[in-house]
Formats: structure tokens, C-alpha cells, sequence
């Protein structure tokens, strides 16, 4: 079943604001909680009216799995039904993770019973959202980077389950539970929507390279698609992937998103020296759309630092060269919109979001400080994308 292209988009607003919602075990087996850590939850309102202030309307939020479901198969919704209120209360549209890295203490990707605890949590969230929520749309991503979770708790034990060359059987061990989590979405509620969230990627051979290097090269840039083709059952179709499961396609974009493999060198994401391996944005979006023939989102995108606003001009140049070129880009999402620190230490916080934290504060997450530099160029690429969004205008190259 092919969807169509021409339909309006489910989201309120084309930019959107992500706010971490992280519960994973760290690198040295600690869970952490980006919802209190950040301070989202403490400064619920005030974070959901400043990003209104901002035009954005639609918002990513996570139900963070190992706090919902403590025993198995109880749940606790009581934070996401403050999240819910507070969504309510400012007609804010919020897009659910139901795993964003993070898994009940008993369970990893490995576990016998991982999918179907997934898949009953699943059909546990959408009874709850539908008993208060009947007839809105209700965007779910079900297990957020796929292809980076199998990478960090698979190969280089950065998270459960802690391993090294393990990367295929965790990515396998996700999407079984993925994709038996979206036949139970599906089931419950034929109407609600599925946004894949899968990092975007360029993967390129050193210059010189023999046709092996070339060769190996490719298959490390195809790989990137693995999880989305297990979806749609064109990779391993034992696990039950279907077309029709393929609906949005929302792709994960930072500035080290592109790299050489042997040796493994960074492109500069800026290609101030005109590297002729590099892709812009634009082109992945088009590879991507052309590939799956799906409409699709900037899930998300950030740049740390002084690099802030130069990063956020790219974003609206390149989404307007996309949707010039027929791209159904339906939005891109600024995450994360809120300062926040690194999962395994702690301390330092990443300066990536339109909202810094005061370090100077005994607790930095319980206060927001407005990075102005981000937020003029916010509303220069706002304009500028807001010109070609109501008209697909002529067709520009891509290069």
C-alpha cells in the first residue's frame, strides 16, 4: 500500500521542539532520566508556552519505559499523564517515544520476552491515550534509533546489554519488537500514524581507495537503512515486516553524521574545502524519499557550541532546496530544544539547544536561558522555509 504523498500533514506546526526524554543505563550501568535531569518535567508550562513563542506547536516527548512499567506488565502513567495534561492545556501536538533508549530493568534487546513485553506495552499505552483522547491523531514512534542502539549495546558496550559484536543480533532482538509492537499499535487503533526515527548518514572510502575499500565502504552506508528494510520485510522477513508498516520516515541529522571509514575521519559538515564526497542534506533527504517513496521528517537535528546558528541556516537552506525538489519533508524537529548533559558523566551539558543551562546554578537544569544568536537565525529560517512550503516551486539540482 503506498501512501499518499498528497495528503495534509499530521503535524501542527513544521518545526517542532524535542525534548530528551532518555532513561537508558549509561556506559557505567547507571540509569539516568533526562526528563528531571533537563528539568522538562519540573518546568512543563514554561517550556511548552516558550516554544510556542517560537511557532512550534508539535513537540517529541518520550513515556520513558523503564519508569512506566516497574513490574512487568503494570503501569504507571502518572508522569505521562502530567506530560498529557500539559499538552491539553496549551494545544501543544506531542509525538510519543515509547522506547527512547531506555528498557525495564529486567530486559534487554537479548531477553526471550523482550517483544512481547514491548508489544503489550504498546497496546497498554494507546487504551490509556484513547480513554482521554478518542479522536485526536496520535503520532507513536516506537523504539527510537534502531541503528544506533544495536551500535552502542551491541559493539561497544555504551548500554544494555553491554556488548562487543553483538550489534546484528540486538538490532534483530529491536525491531522484532518493533515491528510486533506495530501490528499491536495497528490493531488497537488502525488510525494512529508511525514515525521511524533512524539517524541519516554518509559513509564514504578514503581518497585512493582499492575497490575493496570502496566496496566495504558501501556496504557500512547501506547498513544505515537495515532497521527501516526489516520493517517493510524487505530484510529478514521472518520477523514479520510489512509495507504498510512504512509511514513517516523521520531521519536523525547532526554534524558528524558523515564520515570516512578507513581511517575514520569526520567530513567537516560546513565542506569548506569542497570535498567531493560529501552530501548535502538535500541529497540524503531525496536518497532517502527516493528509496522508500514515503513523506518524511527531520526527527532531529542540533549543533553544540558557537556553531549554533550557522548550523541552524544550513537546516532552512537545505529544507527549502529539498521541498524545491519535491521532497514531502513535513517538518524538522530542533532537538534537543533544551540544554542537556552527557549521559555518562553528567557534568558537562552540551550547549545544543535553543535553551542553555545556567551552570552557574547549583541545579543547571531547573533554568533556561535563551541562546540568542540561535534564536534570530530560528526566525530567519523560519521565513525562509515558510516561502516554499505552500507551493512546490520549480525543481532545483541537487548536488
Amino acid at each position: 500500500m503506498r501512501k499518499d504523498l498528497s495528503a495534509p500533514s499530521p503535524f501542527q506546526s513544521f518545526w517542532m521542539a524535542g525534548f530528551e526524554c532518555t532513561d537508558q543505563q549509561n556506559a557505567f550501568g547507571n540509569r539516568v532520566d533526562f526528563l528531571t535531569l533537563t528539568g522538562h518535567l519540573q518546568l512543563l508550562d514554561d517550556d511548552y508556552q516558550a516554544v510556542q513563542s517560537f511557532n512550534m506547536s508539535t513537540v517529541r516527548e518520550g513515556i520513558r519505559w523503564s519508569q512506566v512499567e516497574r513490574t512487568p506488565y503494570h503501569y504507571d502513567w502518572s508522569t505521562v499523564q502530567v506530560l498529557l495534561d500539559a499538552g491539553r492545556r496549551y494545544g501543544i501536538q506531542q509525538i510519543w517515544d515509547l522506547c527512547h533508549f531506555g528498557y525495564p530493568d529486567d530486559l534487554t534487546p537479548l531477553h526471550p520476552m523482550f517483544a512481547r513485553r514491548f508489544t503489550h506495552l504498546c497496546r497498554a499505552f494507546v487504551e490509556f491515550y484513547r480513554s482521554q483522547r478518542p479522536d485526536d491523531v496520535l503520532i507513536v514512534t516506537p523504539i527510537n534509533e534502531v541503528s544506533f542502539m544495536s551500535w552502542l549495546g551491541g559493539d561497544v558496550r555504551g548500554t544494555s546489554p553491554y556488548c562487543v559484536g553483538q550489534g546484528w543480533e540486538v538490532k534483530r532482538g529491536l525491531m522484532r519488537a518493533y515491528i510486533e509492537g506495530v501490528a499491536a499499535l495497528r490493531e488497537a487503533d488502525p488510525s494512529i500514524r508511525i514515525l521511524t526515527t533512524e539517524p541519516l548518514i554518509n559513509i564514504v572510502p578514503r581518497p585512493g581507495a582499492n575497490a575493496g575499500e570502496v566496496r566495504r565502504a558501501r556496504e557500512f552506508h547501506n547498513n544505515q537503512f537495515q532497521s527501516v528494510d526489516m520493517l517493510a520485510g524487505h530484510l529478514c522477513p521472518e520477523l514479520g515486516g510489512r509495507p504498510e508498516y512504512l509511514d513517516l520516515l523521520g531521519f536523525n541529522f547532526y554534524y558528524d553524521n558523515q564520515w570516512q571509514l578507513d581511517p575514520h575521519q569526520t567530513l567537516p559538515w560546513a565542506n569548506e574545502h569542497n570535498d567531493p564526497r560529501f552530501r548535502s542534506l538535500s541529497h540524503l533527504l531525496k536518497q532517502a524519499h527516493r528509496r522508500y517513496g514515503r513523506p518524511v521528517v527531520l526527527t532531529e537535528t542540533s549543533h553544540p557550541g558557537q556553531d549554533r546558528p550557522q548550523w541552524l541556516r544550513m537546516i532552512a537552506r537545505e529544507s527549502a532546496r529539498a521541498l524545491k525538489a519535491g521532497v514531502p519533508l513535513l517538518g524538522v524537529c530542533l532537538y534537543p530544544i533544551i540544554d542537556r548533559p552527557d549521559w555518562d558523566h553528567l557534568t558537562p551539558w552540551h550547549r545544543a539547544g535553543l535553551w542553555d543551562a545556567d551552570l552557574t546554578q547549583p541545579a543547571p537544569g531547573l533554568t533556561r536561558v535563551l541562546h540568542e544568536p540561535s534564536a534570530e537565525a530560528l526566525t530567519k529560517a523560519q521565513r525562509q522555509v515558510a516561502k516554499v512550503l505552500p507551493q512546490q516551486a520549480e525543481l532545483i539540482p541537487i548536488s
